[in-house]
């Protein structure tokens, strides 16, 4: 009880002094919580959504997949008689059938594509008594014909639609227009999707291409009938249908949706979590150097407690009592703030067109327990070893002033394990480096990057001795005594200052690496265009190419050629036996000239020959597949083909890597023609001296078309720039909460200081130190320390990025790239990071009266 009581009045004593250090664990428990409560409430959204809209038992194609349309571009479909089948099952209240596309594009009178700007997706079909259970209608009325259309309100509301308003739905059976009848609002929150509604007739015809068909049957189980029940019987009445069918529950069906989006989730939760992780990590060095910085004030109070009876084990413990506390209030702080990110995090999404409620705001109890024991045991356990050298101090230190550093300079068996540490890192970095394979590499990359951050960290006092001293007398020397008086409080205690650093060395390491990466990405990308693609205009969007939009692309007037580009699903089997999954590339002959891949045997341009194809070098290897061997290949829908192999392609390329090519003339001799695909992408090259003509005139032809984008060279490059800089972005903002935690610790470390220097402070200003050459010794002192973290990080950065690149180089992205305009700017934004750190405590070392300090013990 003494210990507790000791320990709740040092901590109340102090609680200043630890308001930084909670409020780093406040941040990094926040962001746990506010990653979770964000995660769940998207999982409360998607079930109730999927519970929602699922029928008690639905009949879908077995083919059919939640997803994605089928390989001609239109939705797998059932006939129209199963409904009247199923009608008369036992237990079946009601059976309808119902029609769903999402390969359309939905736009306005004035050519707004009506689509969500998140990937939502575009949902066109016809309204049923089951979307009841979802929506509801509160403007106008159903559609009754083929020329009227109902959507969803959220849609409405963002796009400013209103009734009478035209729409016009694009899909791969042709165009049809529309005007707005009716408005259905959601009962359940839509998370984006846009939604359209119209008459069965219209939906099956327009979208189908056919009458009398349905994507689904929804079934409505009489009262007193399981859904598991219910589907036996549908099943049972159901064998030997001519067309396979697959039949689920309610929650089997919503399960099936759910999954989808479960790994989008995780994806994105896990992600966010890391990040967390990273600020927890650079919040250990600042609660460890809280508490070193601590003990060693007081070392002569901790002494007289031992002098008067306190043992070893109560000073050690009541240091660590000082760190739940510290631990618990940053971690109630933070479970509430998280909160408050979740809430944020919901917000900025609706703001980019995903609508997510507050009323589905989701809080669990393990959210609140694994924030709080995260909190709390990171806390204590960043803690243990200054609670351990207060166990080891002596009552004899109750002799000597307060605040002597206990460790003016690294051990140098701390050194000797960096050393080692640093040098295994090193190691794991170059065998990587060296490494034949992706997978293999990419193991001792991570290896390599967790062994030389840890041996950074260990050797950083060490480091700090030489790597502060060249930085001083580079920046320091040329403000005089001041600059020297900043260079010997940053060198006074060299394994405050490693710690202190290390902690801003680790988020911008993480910059500096995805920095290198991003920039060799794109210098990769860019040189492989330069050299492989030969076509001037490159077409492709959200939506596979309808034929109508082919059409326009095929009639532009000044293109010399005009290639198309399918991807059809096959089973491949080569001669060793072997049969696996396996796309197939069906293009024009011109494609060879398209995209020029280099060939380990053979001319690509026979590929495209009758009853031919091509394989990639990988696929060639692994199955022994030689020039002239026959593969056979059983397309998806139609008929199985023997093909000759009259190519093998070299695969170390990042553009079209593994594919397998042949002619759309040899596809379509063993695919119907209601069962080829659209194009997924086409090129098209302009005749000699009309490039500039041919690019206008092929922007407009695809005018009415917005769901597709036409790029020439220029385009695409500048177009993955700016998705790999969005990316680069989003991934910065994630780290700036560690490099915010991290600016708290230089904030923390230089004010602790302050207040363990407040005597000597005092005696210089007694011999004439001005306040502002006091202020300016404390920035030029948190100058050089933010310095020597971001030169260590960017250094240790730029190694990990040069490591990754060459295992890039291994999937044919082979150009590293140093973005040195982003690593001196880093470096140099650090140094205004270490003065803004530096704002506070030299405020308040200015305003200390002389007299007050020179007295202080």
């Amino acid at each position: 009880m003494t210990v507790f009581k000791t320990s709740r009045r040092n901590f109340f004593a102090h609680k200043g002094r630890m308001a930084l250090s909670a409020v780093a664990v406040m941040l990094s428990v926040a962001f746990v919580c506010g990653t979770l409560v964000f995660t769940d409430t998207m999982n409360t959204t998607f079930d109730k959504l999927f519970a929602t809209t699922s029928s008690d038992v639905t009949v879908t194609p077995k083919a059919a997949d939640t997803n994605e349309d089928s390989q001609n571009g239109t939705p797998e479909s059932l006939p129209a008689s199963l409904v009247e089948r199923v009608q008369k099952v036992d237990g079946v209240e009601s059976a309808e059938g119902a029609v769903a596309a999402l390969n359309v594009t939905v736009v306005d009178d004035e050519n707004e594509n009506m689509g969500s700007s998140t990937g939502a997706p575009t949902i066109a079909g016809n309204w049923t008594k089951n979307d009841l259970r979802s929506m509801e209608i509160t403007s106008g009325h159903a559609p009754r014909g083929p020329t009227e259309v109902m959507v969803d309100a959220d849609t409405a509301d963002k796009h400013d639609l209103k009734m009478g308003d035209e729409l016009r739905t694009i899909a791969v059976t042709g165009d049809f227009r529309a005007r707005i009848v009716g408005i259905a609002t959601f009962k359940v929150t839509n998370p984006g999707a846009a939604v359209v509604y119209y008459d069965t007739a219209t939906a099956q015809r327009e979208l189908l291409g056919a009458t009398g068909r349905f994507t689904q049957i929804n079934l409505a189980a009489d009262a007193g009938v399981s859904h598991t029940q219910l589907k036996k019987d549908v099943s049972a009445a159901l064998t030997g249908s001519s067309e396979p069918v697959k039949v689920q529950t309610q929650k089997e069906l919503s399960d099936e949706s759910r999954e989808g989006i479960g790994e989008f989730m995780n994806v994105i939760k896990y992600a966010m979590l890391g990040f967390a992780g990273i600020a927890f990590l650079v919040g250990i060095f600042l609660i460890i150097n809280t508490f070193s910085m601590l003990v060693a004030q007081r070392t002569r109070e901790i002494g007289l407690m031992r002098a008067i009876g306190s043992s070893r084990k109560q000073v050690n413990r009541s240091v660590l009592v000082e760190a739940l506390f510290l631990g618990v209030v940053g971690s109630v702080l933070g479970v509430a703030a998280g909160v408050g990110i979740a809430v944020g995090l919901m917000e900025l999404m609706s703001s980019m067109g995903m609508d997510l409620s507050t009323s589905d705001l989701t809080v669990k109890t393990a959210t609140p327990v694994v924030g709080l024991l995260l909190g709390i045991v990171v806390t204590v356990l960043a803690a243990y070893l200054p609670a351990r050298r207060a166990g080891k101090v002596s009552p004899m230190a109750a002799l000597r002033d307060a605040g002597t550093p206990a460790d003016g300079k690294a051990g140098w068996i701390r050194g000797g394990i960096g050393l080692v540490l640093t040098g295994a890192g090193a190691a794991a970095l170059l065998t990587a480096a060296g490494a034949d394979k992706a997978s293999d590499g990419s193991l001792m990359l991570g290896a390599g990057v967790v062994l030389s951050l840890i041996g950074f960290v260990v050797i950083g006092p060490l480091l700090a001795g030489g790597v502060v001293r060249a930085l001083s007398a580079v920046l320091l020397r040329a403000f005089g005594p001041v600059g020297r008086l900043a260079e010997r409080n940053a060198l006074r205690n060299p394994r405050r200052t490693g710690a202190t650093g290390a902690a801003l060395m680790i988020g911008l390491a993480l910059v500096a690496c995805l920095s290198v990466v991003g920039s060799s990405m794109v210098a990769s990308a860019t040189d492989e265009l330069d050299k492989s693609v030969g076509t001037d205009f490159i077409v492709q969007g959200n939506q596979r190419i309808v034929p109508q939009a082919q059409k326009a692309i095929e009639d532009t007037p000044g293109l010399e050629h005009v290639t198309s580009y399918k991807v059809v699903e096959a089973k491949l089997t080569s001669p060793d036996g072997r049969t696996e999954d396996s796309d197939v590339t069906a293009a024009d002959p011109t494609y060879a000239d398209d995209l020029r891949r280099e060939t380990i045997a053979g001319e690509l341009s026979a590929a495209y020959g009758k009853n031919a194809m091509s394989v990639g070098s990988d696929y060639a290897k692994k199955h022994g597949v030689e020039l002239g061997d026959t593969l056979t290949v059983a397309f998806k829908g139609g008929q199985t083909a023997k093909l000759k192999v009259a190519a093998i392609t070299d695969d170390d390329v990042a553009i079209d890597k593994g594919s397998r090519y042949l002619s759309i003339t040899t596809m379509e001799q063993y695919v119907p023609a209601d069962q080829v695909p659209p194009n997924d992408i086409m090129f098209a090259t302009a005749k000699d001296g009309q490039e500039a003509a041919a690019y206008t005139a092929l922007k407009k032809a695809l005018d009415p078309y917005p769901q597709y984008q036409v790029r020439d060279q220029t385009d695409y490059k500048q177009e993955l720039k700016d998705q790999i800089g969005q990316l680069l972005n989003m991934v910065y903002g994630l780290l700036a909460l560690a490099i915010i935690v991290a600016v708290l610790g230089v904030v923390n470390t230089l004010a602790l200081s302050v207040v363990e220097r407040t005597r000597e402070i005092g005696l210089m200003r007694a011999i004439g130190l001005s306040r502002r050459q006091l202020r300016r010794m404390i920035r030029l002192e948190s100058v050089v320390i933010a310095l020597f973290g971001a030169l260590l990080g960017l250094g240790l950065g730029m190694g990990w990025g040069a490591t990754a690149q060459q295992l890039l180089a291994l999937e044919g992205l082979k150009v590293l790239d140093i973005p040195w305009p982003t690593i001196i700017g880093v470096f140099v934004g650090s140094a205004f990071v270490g003065l803004f750190a530096a704002l506070v405590p030299a405020f308040r070392a200015g305003r200390m009266n002389v007299l007050n300090a020179i007295a202080t013990e």
